[in-house]
């Protein structure tokens, strides 16, 4: 007896819990029915009034713009009329320089084209050369222009399409018509602008004709006529989306398919119109946007209710679909990861063979690069004392000419240690390092630069100690840091009226030589030793001098720093560690 009892009370609970859930899916699917259709109507309004305002302004601008066209251009005929040059053109029929001299007019006035008119109505000068000779006697910017005392404005179909737009206006000779001046407004250039916009633009006549619109095959038509002509497989896809497209409202037209917004607005030129047709487009984006999000809240309230009113079945149905996606999920990432992990090594192996291509290309570029910044001062030095030589030479002067020839030897042995050392550098060994009196480092380095300093006669003041300044490292490594600066102190007064170098030798805990010009200072002090910078024009500098001699004040246990001084200019300080007395008794 007891279990049938429980039979009934398990069925009197299923009952109620089944009514529960389908008034609560009810209510649920009520609510979230109201809520979207609310919030459409309310989104829709103020975005398409949001859009209309934009297509408003958009319609004013373009008017605008085309009045102010027409404005700019109807003054041109009244002017050229009064040419007198073109009058005494026409006056003698001499024609030589009239084309030319409309040609000239063109770009300052912006037209499209000119024509001048004799009487006849031929074609005597014209920007475009293939008009010249043509007859337009029969034209109505002729004939209206030689009945009329003012400038005419004239719309005319083309054979090839479109309209041309023309102001004309008769030239006068003693109160008789002796020609007419005919300018072509370009309104075609609003229309290739119009071309890159999501709208589209018609502008009509009086007549309600459309004289330039982003359709071309709207031209010469009404607006009833343009919008009728659509494609026929279009109808369906207008008749679908007029019944299914709720989220905007009733359209005002459809072009090729597509619901839009007309806006109409008048051109205040003789009774011209404009009409804008927007498309529906960011109204549905904005709408459906904040009307997924509510369906999607209303779908997760309605999938949370469901799951507290039957979680048990749920949770069994969850825990079987889980199992079953993970199952899925885990053989599609193995799968993933099997082919990820089969390209990687196959563009890993490709990337090695790049990068070791890459590397060797970018060791002979540095080297080269540092072989021709470093060996070019020593050249161009060379070619000084052998052009000396050779003027020494002509003038019967041997033996100053052989001092010449001695220096040239000093700088081919100081262009083979240069090499020695790039090489040296190159295998990364050890450089034997000996005291170095940074006087006559100095002393050596301005010798070098002798020919540069001379022929920019630039200004050089020392300060140096009475007593030698001695560092532990390469003489020829410093020598060329020194040379390296002065070079860029050199150019850096290239602007300057009164250039100067000042080169100061200072011994302390260190031994400071600091080299200061009166340029123009230093830009980007940060970026100053990296290299390939340079602010020399092409084929001045490589941008490695800085670099290089960074590098090698910094082998040599000391650093290379670089300011914008007090007043002006820049000052490079070179810091070595000084030999002390300690230091050379163990030498």
């Amino acid at each position: 007896m007891s279990e049938p009892a429980n039979d009934q009370k398990d069925r009197r609970r299923s009952g109620p819990l089944s009514w529960r859930v389908r008034a609560a899916l009810i209510v649920l699917l009520v609510l979230a029915v109201s809520t979207v259709w609310i919030t459409n109507v309310l989104l829709t309004d103020r975005s398409t009034a949001s859009t209309r305002n934009r297509a408003e302004l958009r319609l004013a601008l373009y008017s605008g713009n085309i009045l102010s066209e027409l404005r700019r251009n109807a003054i041109v005929p009244q002017l050229l009329a009064r040419d007198p040059a073109l009058i005494g053109a026409l006056n003698s029929n001499d024609f030589s320089q009239s084309t030319q001299r409309l040609i000239s007019y063109v770009d300052e006035i912006g037209a499209a084209s000119l024509m001048l008119l004799d009487r006849d109505g031929r074609t005597v000068a014209a920007t475009d050369r293939n008009r010249l000779g043509q007859n337009h006697r029969g034209e109505a910017y002729y004939v209206d222009a030689l009945r009329a005392n003012t400038t005419v404005f004239t719309v005319q179909e083309r054979e090839a399409g479109g309209y041309a737009f023309t102001y004309s206006r008769r030239v006068e000779s003693q109160n008789s018509a002796i020609g007419v001046i005919v300018v072509e407004v370009d309104l075609a250039k609003f229309e290739r602008a119009w071309a890159g916009i999501t709208d589209a633009v018609a502008v009509l006549d009086s007549e309600g004709h459309i004289i330039l619109a982003t359709e071309p095959r709207w031209r010469g038509l009404t607006m009833d006529e343009a919008l009728a002509r659509q494609p026929a497989e279009n109808a369906i896809e207008r008749a679908i989306k007029a019944t299914a497209d709720w989220t905007a409202l009733p359209a005002d037209a459809y072009l090729r398919g597509e619901a839009v917004m007309r806006i109409d607005g008048r051109i205040p030129f003789r009774g011209w119109t404009m009409a804008t047709f927007t498309t529906y487009a960011s109204v549905r984006e904005k709408v459906n946007a904040v009307l997924a999000l509510e369906i999607m809240a209303f779908a997760l309230l309605a999938a949370l209710a469901f799951y507290a009113l039957s979680r048990k079945t749920a949770l069994r149905m969850a825990l079987f679909q889980r199992e079953s996606v993970e199952l899925r999920a885990l053989n599609a990432r193995l799968q993933r990861e099997i082919a990820e992990r089969e390209k990687v090594q196959k563009d890993l192996a490709s990337a090695e063979q790049t990068l070791e291509q890459s590397s060797k290309l970018a060791a002979l570029g540095e080297m080269s690069a540092a072989v021709s910044h470093e060996l070019n001062q020593p050249l161009a030095a060379m070619k000084t004392y052998l052009a000396g030589a050779r003027l020494l030479l002509n003038r019967n002067r041997p033996e100053e000419a052989l001092t010449a020839f001695s220096r040239i030897d000093d700088l081919i042995e100081r262009m083979g240690a240069i090499t020695r050392q790039l090489k040296s550098y190159a295998r990364k060994g050890q450089a034997n390092f000996v005291p170095v009196d940074m006087g006559e480092a100095l002393a050596s380095s301005l010798s070098m630069m002798e020919p540069q300093l001379k022929a920019r006669r630039v200004r050089i003041s020392k300060i140096l100690p009475d007593v030698p300044v001695r560092v532990m490292g390469d003489r020829m490594r410093i020598e060329q840091v020194l040379v390296n600066l002065l070079r860029n102190a050199i150019d850096a007064t290239k602007s300057v009226v009164n250039p100067e170098i000042e080169i100061i030798l200072a011994s302390g805990e260190t031994a400071t030589l600091s080299v200061r010009d009166n340029g123009h200072g230093i830009e980007d002090l940060d970026a100053l030793f990296e290299p390939f910078y340079t602010t020399k024009q092409p084929g001045d500098g490589t941008g490695l001098g800085l670099a290089i001699s960074s590098g090698i004040v910094a082998d040599l246990g000391g650093r290379l720093t670089a300011r914008n001084g007090t007043e002006g200019g820049a000052v490079f300080e070179m810091q070595l560690p000084i030999l002390n007395q300690s230091h050379a008794a163990a030498e």
